[in-house]
């Protein structure tokens, strides 16, 4: 039984989708014909691919967004997808799409054997990872080194240099970027968690040493609690990462999370494209991020712009990565982290520049030298970005999947969905539960709330629970609104 979807991809490109309930490969989603050529290759400019075909190794909005920019420079594109998205937009939209595996992530979307297989069956010599799933696993990454095939983003080296924090923070300091105080790398036992955390003064702050997204952390505010908190954080760092280690930091009270967009090639150059102010989390997961942060000022961005290019060349880094800094009620900043692949916000990055960090990614990959200059990056009025979730905030946000009834997304001037439901799509309960991306543009960051305030009213999502109210309060927020908040703000109030 097939069933068919029409809808509009692109300029002027209108694709009929086919979709089978079997699993396996699937024909074309459309062939290309003489206009769109035409279309494409004005798109291209000079850049004329080598890699002609890319595996997207991922599901969702981004994998569309990857197909969106892949199909702008010419070049074919594969969707993978599970069993529980054989009717996800992106198995329709690629060029051609392979069943790898049941609904569980560890049966398809982590399963590196199948994805592999699923690069020889179709002939992609490329593969991008996305976020999250396999985005930063170095051991993948030389799998695919050792089988000839590109990996769109940085090398396994820099990538396992900068994924154990513990190594990252040495790392760092011998590059004299500022960091944190803390242990010179893992805590062998309580008795050193101890000495270290009386040296640097409470309270601390516990880390998984492989962690990211906000897991395997515990805060201890005295040596009474520094047992539990080192307990706790090496039992959900195994349970998460597969791995115990954890150092130790001081928590430093009320500080900002602001991170700095870096893009380096394979011929040393390396930029920032400024700043992203992410402080906006409900434990440690990003609500909504902004561009520039309220904080910010030019002498702050240049100090901490300058300290993100030495990470990257630290550690000998190419491609997109993000450096992720701690920002003090003094300005002080300090180290905290570097992602080594695309990020959730990066449209907020892309809106405020007008620089497209996925095309960007593929040149670097494909041997082009970076065609901008520090000075050529110009950040231009202020962005923000809402993640849509399908959780019930009035219920301890506990994830809704389900149907969607019906949708409806905003338009405007300066606004952009990025998203991969549609009407009668069912949300799977395997994966995370953000299902959009609301970004809005403004000449100020006053216009940008007003304008996402709007944006918001007019999204329509039936069928499941939602956090666009959750996201409506907190913009109307006072506090939020003179951009007096830290990354405890939501934490603290209840915008539900």
């Amino acid at each position: 039984m097939y069933a068919r979807i029409v809808r509009a991809f692109g300029d002027r490109c209108q694709c009929l989708l086919h979709c089978a309930d079997g699993g396996g490969e699937r024909p074309a989603a459309n062939d290309r014909n003489t206009e769109i050529e035409k279309i494409l290759n004005k798109e291209k400019r000079h850049y004329i691919p080598m890699i002609d075909k890319i595996l997207i190794a991922n599901r969702g909005e981004i994998a569309l967004r990857i197909i969106r920019a892949c199909r702008e420079l010419g070049i074919e594109t594969v969707a993978v997808y599970s069993t529980a998205d054989k009717n996800a937009l992106h198995a329709q939209i690629a060029d051609r799409s392979v069943c790898i595996g049941g609904a569980r992530s560890t049966d398809s979307y982590l399963n590196t054997r199948a994805i592999l297989a699923a690069c020889e069956i179709t002939g992609a010599r490329a593969i991008h990872p996305g976020f999250g799933f396999l985005s930063e696993s170095s051991r993948f990454v030389r799998l695919c080194d050792r089988c000839g095939i590109k990996w769109i983003g940085p090398g396994a080296e820099a990538m396992e240099a900068m994924g154990d924090k513990a190594n990252a923070k040495a790392t760092m300091i011998k590059a004299g970027v500022p960091v944190v105080r803390g242990s010179d790398g893992v805590v062998a036992d309580l008795d050193e968690a101890k000495r270290i955390s009386a040296e640097i003064g409470y309270p601390v702050l516990v880390k998984a040493s492989a962690g990211g997204g906000g897991r395997g952390i515990r805060r201890a505010d005295s040596e009474k609690d520094l047992e539990s908190a080192l307990t706790a954080a090496k039992q959900e760092a195994l349970r998460f990462f597969g791995n115990d280690d954890v150092y130790i930091e001081k928590f430093i009270v009320n500080p900002r999370h602001v991170e700095i967009q870096i893009l380096a090639d394979e011929h040393g150059n390396v930029i920032h494209l400024g700043e992203r102010d992410c402080s906006c989390q409900r434990r440690n997961q990003k609500v909504l991020e902004e561009s520039p942060s309220p904080i910010m000022t030019p002498e702050l961005r240049e100090r901490m712009g300058e300290a993100a290019v030495k990470a990257a060349k630290a550690c000998g880094y190419q491609n997109a990565g993000t450096v992720e800094f701690l920002v003090d009620n003094d300005r002080n900043f300090y180290f905290m982290e570097m992602n080594a692949r695309i990020q959730v916000e990066h449209p907020v990055t892309e809106m405020e520049t007008g620089i497209d960090l996925i095309k960007q990614q593929i040149m670097i990959a494909d041997g082009m030298p970076l065609g901008i200059k520090q000075e050529d990056v110009k950040l231009c009025g202020h962005t923000i970005e809402c993640r849509i979730n399908a959780e019930d905030p009035k219920n301890g946000f506990r994830p809704c999947p389900g149907r969607i009834e019906s949708v409806h997304c905003p338009g405007g001037f300066g606004v952009r969905i990025d998203t991969a439901v549609y009407q009668g799509y069912e949300i799977p309960q395997y994966y995370d539960n953000m299902i959009a991306k609301l970004i809005v543009h403004g000449q100020d960051r006053e216009e940008a709330i007003t304008k996402m305030r709007v944006a918001l009213g007019e999204m329509l999502i039936e069928g499941v629970q939602t956090n666009i109210d959750y996201q409506l309060n907190l913009l109307r927020d006072k506090e939020f609104r003179s951009g007096r908040f830290d990354i405890g703000f939501l934490n603290r109030k209840d915008f539900s």
